[in-house]
């Protein structure tokens, strides 16, 4: 099937946008940390709720039997149905059902044993039938809790925990996508038209763009463990909009503004700092923040304006006509005659595997590990898998693997401009690596050596690697001191002036003892040998 041609014309008048792009000023685009804002008229507080759009994990579309697969030449994932054909009926995929019910539950949700679906009617060129099925007025399941902690490295000293209620969780399909190219056309592509989605709808429990970071990274960790959702954010797999206001402590809650489908997790920190900032300079100018809809453009770092919301737009809900009541089996329930049909509550509840919070109590208690390394952990599967093999083998050190894999394993590849999922480096490498070092046959130094000939593709083992390159410790400390007793004497200027109080000199003797044995030495004997020998 080929791209289907729009005139121009028609899809930006219902597009309504307004490309009118803001310069803004270094104050603007501020940063901000504090859940109070300070600023010349006072203190403000901002409130943030989230809508999260997660793409459902399933071979086919929620309500016909075409493929989901992402990539396909545009409309070539389109069914009748998808197309809005006359006469085409939907039917309900049951393996959907099954992934948000599941993922309700692990959000502990309230189940509704009946839901119903609606429809929303709204004009779109990439909307054939020109209505969404979705379940406005009765979802599958509603009344949830997200906890989560909230820690930024560079930001929070500390981690704190955090929780958003949850107003619903419903079932809905996805529009198709609109392409507009150079020379005044708009073609439309199908190939999403029909994807099945869970719409999470929070509660304005949230105070920064920070929070909402978490919350988003946390549900992804979530999702990613029940397997129902990719949380691909580059793909458009899961999709955030942000409700964003401002007012004075004590006051009404201020005119919010919507910030819609924000593409990745640091972009929704960005983008909900950037408007809180951008509605406090507002009212401190004595204007009025508009009730309007925006976009986040991730190049010039800030918000811009799509549409207002000042008329709210009637999108005339109506059931489903084409779909019955949905009816799961509730354990406790009344069990219906078609039971052996229905998606069975409790057998999904038994699916649920471990969840985020449970590994990192796990890793503080099996471990000792901080609550910082265990947050770090659990956010990158990739370290956290590393971790759990690497401690596999009795008499590791877990602070020492924690170590090499938050700090070293990660500057290397940052030093090499490798992202964590492109690095192939086993396991079992950097188990052999914490090996050497923790029986002190290398230091921290030739550790981050092997580090990084490992990282950029050297495919020797690395305890060959610290062969051939003589990289191996010296420890003995006859050896150690002769050393040290040579660079003293090679500076003996330095040594006059540490001895007549400049102490700080002393790190400059451990780096010309470092460096005369390039770096192979034990630092720990170094330092107390240098001690020693200074004092005389």
């Amino acid at each position: 099937m080929h791209s289907i041609h729009i005139p121009r014309i028609q899809v930006s008048f219902f597009r309504n946008v307004k490309f009118s792009f803001e310069r803004v000023s270094k104050r603007e685009k501020t940063s901000l940390s504090d859940k109070q804002i300070k600023s010349k008229t006072g203190h403000w507080q901002s409130v943030v709720g989230l809508e999260i759009h997660a793409q459902i994990s399933s071979r086919s579309k929620l309500f016909s039997g075409a493929s989901t697969n992402f990539g396909s030449p545009v409309n070539c994932n389109v069914s009748f149905f998808d197309a809005a054909t006359p006469g085409t009926l939907p039917v309900l995929n049951r393996s959907c059902v099954e992934a948000a019910v599941l993922t309700a539950l692990a959000l502990s949700c309230k189940i509704n044993a009946v839901s119903l679906f609606d429809r929303k009617h709204y004009f779109y060129a990439d909307l054939p039938a020109g209505y969404q099925i979705t379940q406005q007025r009765a979802p599958i399941a509603e009344d949830g809790k997200l906890q989560f902690q909230v820690y930024t490295p560079s930001i929070h000293k500390k981690p704190y925990l955090k929780s958003s209620r949850i107003k619903q969780l419903q079932l809905e399909q996805d529009s198709g996508k609109s392409l507009h190219d150079s020379i005044e056309k708009s073609l439309v592509d199908l190939n999403r038209a029909g994807v099945p989605l869970m719409e999470l709808v929070f509660e304005p429990d949230l105070e920064d763009g920070e929070e909402a970071a978490a919350l988003v990274k946390e549900l992804c960790l979530i999702l990613l463990r029940l397997n129902t959702c990719s949380c691909k954010m580059e793909e458009g797999a899961l999709r955030v909009d942000a409700n964003v206001s401002v007012h004075q402590p004590s006051e009404p809650l201020g005119t919010r503004t919507e910030i819609k489908n924000i593409g990745s997790i640091r972009g929704v920190a960005n983008a909900i700092q950037f408007e809180i900032q951008r509605q406090i300079n507002i009212l401190n100018k004595g204007g009025v923040v508009i009730n309007e809809t925006r976009s986040w453009d991730p190049v010039y770092k800030q918000t811009l304006p799509m549409r207002d919301k000042e008329e709210k737009q009637d999108y005339r809900y109506m059931p489903e006509p084409n779909l019955p009541p949905l009816r799961l089996l509730i354990e406790g329930q009344l069990i219906p005659k078609d039971a052996k049909n229905l998606v069975n509550v409790t057998e999904l509840q038994n699916r649920i595997p471990e969840l985020p919070e449970e590994t990192r109590r796990k890793l503080i208690k099996q471990y000792g590990l901080s609550s910082e390394s265990a947050i770090q952990l659990v956010n990158e599967d990739q370290l956290l898998q590393h971790f759990i093999e690497i401690m596999k083998l009795e008499g590791r050190d877990a602070q020492m693997i924690v170590n090499i894999l938050l700090i070293h394993l990660l500057t290397t590849l940052n030093k090499n401009k490798l992202s964590l999922e492109k690095c192939s480096v086993t396991s079992a490498t950097l188990g052999e690596i914490v090996d050497l070092l923790q029986e002190g046959r290398i230091n921290l130094l030739i550790a981050k050596k092997v580090l990084n000939e490992v990282v950029i593709g050297n495919s020797k083992s690395p305890s060959l690697i610290v062969e051939e390159r003589k990289w191996i410790q010296i420890t003995d400390e006859d050896e150690i001191t002769k050393i040290c007793a040579d660079v003293l004497k090679n500076n003996q200027k330095m040594v006059e002036q540490y001895r007549n109080g400049k102490t700080k000199l002393f790190d400059a003797f451990v780096g010309l003892v470092a460096k005369h044995t390039d770096q192979r030495a034990n630092m720990e004997v170094v330092v107390k040998k240098l001690k020693m020998l200074l004092q005389k």
